[in-house]
């Protein structure tokens, strides 16, 4: 027997998989194909962001089942956060700053405004 989610829960782990794509393609061309001509990586990204689309178009018409359109930017946002912090930080190679704290207190406010 499967379980059925609710569909904000369906809508948030596809938004997961689909920003991790979506990091990449807007990204990982930064480390990984720098000294490539930059069409080599705007062409390497499109592929990838393809996937993001297929994950991120079901996503939001399922969330919108139950969440209004402003919600469900905020959740893509948060999600967006919680996925660039990871990615910059282990994949890029970035520090880890107190300004990472700072932007998710920021959206957490959002998160308060749009949910209530």
């Amino acid at each position: 027997m499967l379980l059925q989610l609710p569909a904000w829960t369906q809508a948030a782990g596809l938004l997961v998989a689909s920003n991790v794509f979506m990091t990449f393609a807007w990204y990982a061309h930064l480390r990984d194909l720098n000294h490539r001509p930059w069409w080599y990586a705007a062409l390497f990204s499109w592929g990838i962001a393809l996937f993001e689309y297929l994950l991120q178009v079901p996503a939001n018409r399922i969330g919108h089942t139950q969440l209004s359109l402003g919600q469900l930017k905020i959740m893509q946002e948060v999600i967006t956060l919680s996925v660039f912090v990871p990615f910059a930080v282990f994949y890029m190679n970035e520090p880890l700053k107190l300004d990472y704290l700072w932007a998710a207190l920021c959206m957490l406010g959002a998160v308060y405004f749009i949910f209530r």
